[in-house]
């Protein structure tokens, strides 16, 4: 990857961090106060709604790091090694946890008439999407694992010919 893309790419992550911390201190505390005037009937989902909003969003800031952390990886040449793993795996579990998050979403917001069902639908929707994420990350992660194979390999086959010249 190009030094151009690499700084293309960190200034996006820095911008998409910087707005989540900014939905956390700003915009939920917002969301919370415009919530207290919700109808009583609805009082109910206004602390489960904004638990859910900040997991929501760490999950999201957790996917950021990581892929922070493998774009450096990239830049040193170091991504096809055991390491890389790691951060691809807490890749895929955030995301799992954000599509649990909207189907805790759904599941709250179903009973009752607080919105029309056709959005708790909409919502069942974005949850296969996140989980189709999840299953592409972990394509990707089976394809890191055969280039991490095949390094190995190439590193083996170098020194055996080192050996025979």
């Amino acid at each position: 990857m190009g030094k151009l893309t690499v700084l293309a790419l960190r200034v996006v992550l820095g911008a998409l961090i910087a707005g989540s911390l900014f939905v956390q201190t700003v915009m939920v505390p917002l969301l919370a106060s415009d919530m207290r005037e919700l109808n009583s009937d609805y009082a109910y989902l206004r602390t489960p709604f904004l638990v859910i909003t900040v997991l929501g969003v760490v999950t999201a800031q957790v996917v950021l790091v990581c892929v922070w952390r493998l774009v450096t990886m990239v830049r040193r040449g170091t991504v096809f090694s055991p390491a890389a793993f790691r951060y691809v795996h807490i890749v895929i579990g955030a995301v799992v946890a954000a599509a649990l998050l909207l189907f805790g979403l759904a599941v709250l917001l179903a009973p009752g008439e607080a919105v029309a069902p056709g959005v708790v639908l909409l919502i069942c929707g974005a949850v296969v999407a996140v989980l189709g994420v999840a299953l592409v990350v972990l394509v990707l992660r089976m394809l890191l694992a055969q280039a991490v194979a095949r390094d190995v390999e190439a590193a083996q086959l170098q020194a055996e010919l080192e050996e025979v010249i």
